[in-house]
């Protein structure tokens, strides 16, 4: 799929059969089949595109191999400068939620912890936050209509008027915060790792017990959007290929 994937317009039968110098009659069934199982997809002008499966198979491959080589020195570095847990999370392929995929934690006895892949809901979470204040504007506004904020504490956000509000600041600030939204005594801050196409890759975050985040909140601000400016410019020089997967 080599073929498809450099192409984001997809591609035809026949012109596929070319790439890969085999008949037609030996590709469409597995095209078909591929298509079937969600990764491909196949327009009405018979053109065939990478599907959503396919992305998703993606993103656990870069999630186990090549994500930590990139992702591991930097969350190192935020874990040793702030003391807190270090994180890395992106939307899922599939579904309107964070998925955590990296982490460092933090060598104090007390700390934040999160298993890597866990899946989180996006309006409690200050990563989560992040990632629905860069989504695109009418997946956004389907996500706030269609989804109940339900409160965890009595500091979550289950206003849509307010949460628009809180994504706006998010943008202005590329900063998102949480302050014991989703449990009482944990809070965290997430900046955005932004391609060269401004679009969002990934959040890079902090997160620790609430005492510690608000009495270091400004230094750790200035800290992780050091380090997430810093990533954003490394990503943007990795090959194209790899760019595109950290968008699965």
């Amino acid at each position: 799929m080599q073929f498809l994937a450099g192409r984001p317009e997809g591609g035809t039968l026949s012109a596929i059969a070319r790439a890969a110098e085999a008949p037609k009659s030996s590709v469409i069934g597995l095209l078909a089949g591929m298509v079937a199982s969600g990764h491909l997809t196949r327009d009405d002008s018979a053109v065939y595109r990478l599907g959503p499966n396919m992305f998703s198979l993606a993103a656990q491959v870069i999630g186990s191999m090549r994500l930590p080589i990139l992702l591991m020195p930097v969350l190192d570095r935020l874990m040793r400068e702030t003391g807190e847990t270090a994180l890395a999370g992106y939307l899922a392929p599939d579904a309107d939620v964070l998925v955590y995929v990296a982490k460092v934690e933090s060598t104090n006895p007390v700390r934040y912890t999160v298993p890597v892949g866990e899946h989180r809901e996006l309006y409690s979470t200050a990563m989560g936050k992040l990632l629905l204040a860069y989504m695109d504007v009418p997946r956004r506004r389907a996500y706030l209509d269609g989804h109940e904020l339900h409160a965890y504490t009595q500091r979550t956000i289950t206003s849509p008027a307010r949460m628009q509000k809180e994504l706006q600041h998010i943008r202005e600030q590329g900063l998102s915060e949480t302050l014991d939204e989703r449990v009482v005594g944990a809070s965290a801050l997430a900046a955005p790792v932004i391609g060269r196409d401004g679009r969002l890759l990934i959040g890079l975050g902090i997160a620790g017990p609430t005492e510690r985040m608000r009495a270091s909140r400004g230094e750790h601000a200035r800290t992780l959007m050091r380090e997430a400016q810093s990533l954003s410019k490394l990503i943007a020089h990795t090959p194209q290929d790899l760019r595109e997967a950290w968008r699965a």
